[in-house]
């Protein structure tokens, strides 16, 4: 790693990031399948990079709640995972898609067996599982997260979960098709309610750095000291992210960037350096992909910058 960016200067790395990225005024478009993310301004830009001793680095519009969409995959899954251990590999697989991710197609040749939890079909699973474990499912969700972040303000955006609840005949249709396999227990409404809800959680550029630091830690807490994931679980869920969680352009961001990460349709995009930090960078414009055009560049810069990635 270039010791010039050594920890204490983070930040000086963030800010010359931040600058080189807005002088090439990237736009995108905001997800305007989701009515209320249209809303958003596309010109909100925040970083943030916490390392695992804890010190806390941002820049820009780092301290602004933002809907954490698609990147909320990631901790409902760290949430089951320990719950059931190999057995979870039962009901979803590992493999990238390499189709849409909300696309029913793939399901009906996997006998309604999504290929990996990140895509919509296999986070329908894990949140389905995360309603048969617990009786108020939301409300444990949010408790891990304000756990994980030491916090006790994150919760969700109502007007949001009901936008998104209004639009999702999509997911509806990939929660029943696969409780036709019976890889569904719950109500399929309720389920798409709780999912829904669970993808209009709004957290912070710091809030996220802090809960990723999770796999940035390998599975455990830094606050609390707790080691919620095994060693093993840590890992696995970084090869996952680290294949699987860019939509389409997953294989771009491993080129690029090099680090395991989640991207949502808020315009977020969570990334970890295993045994370092954690960073999250926030813009609400995205590419054609669905990711953030401004959060990509500036994660492929902090690598490039860095002269170091997890290859």
């Amino acid at each position: 790693m270039n010791e010039f960016y050594h920890t204490m200067n983070y930040k000086k790395l963030l800010v010359e990031i931040y600058n080189e990225v807005q002088d090439l005024n990237l736009k995108g478009k905001t997800a305007d399948y989701i009515p209320e993310l249209s809303n958003i301004d596309i010109n909100k830009f925040g970083l943030s990079l916490v390392t695992v001793s804890g010190e806390i680095f941002s820049v820009g519009d780092a301290c602004e709640k933002f809907s954490i969409q698609s990147i909320s995959k990631v901790l409902t899954l760290a949430m089951v995972y320990p719950k059931l251990d190999e057995k979870l590999w039962q009901r979803v697989g590992v493999e990238p898609s390499g189709s849409s991710f909300n696309s029913l197609a793939q399901l009906e040749w996997e006998n309604g067996i999504p290929r990996n939890p990140l895509i919509n079909a296999g986070a329908l699973v894990v949140t389905d599982i995360i309603r048969s474990l617990y009786e108020n499912p939301v409300a444990e969700i949010l408790s891990f997260l304000n756990k994980i972040t030491q916090s006790a303000s994150i919760t969700y955006n109502e007007k949001m979960a009901e936008s998104e609840i209004n639009h999702s005949s999509r997911n509806k249709a990939l929660a029943h098709f696969m409780k036709s396999f019976a890889n569904i227990e719950s109500n399929v409404f309720k389920l798409i309610e709780t999912y829904c809800y669970q993808c209009a959680i709004e957290m912070t550029c710091e809030e996220l750095a802090k809960a990723f630091l999770l796999f940035a830690n390998h599975g455990k807490n830094i606050y609390t000291n707790e080691q919620l994931l095994t060693l093993s679980q840590a890992k696995r869920i970084n090869a996952i992210t680290q294949t699987c969680g860019f939509y389409d352009e997953a294989g771009e961001f491993a080129y690029k960037v090099g680090l395991p990460g989640k991207s949502g349709v808020g315009g977020g995009i969570a990334a970890v350096l295993p045994g370092k930090f954690s960073v999250v960078v926030w813009s609400p414009g995205l590419n054609d992909k669905g990711n953030s055009s401004k959060g990509m560049k500036a994660l492929e810069l902090l690598t490039t910058k860095l002269g170091y990635s997890i290859f």
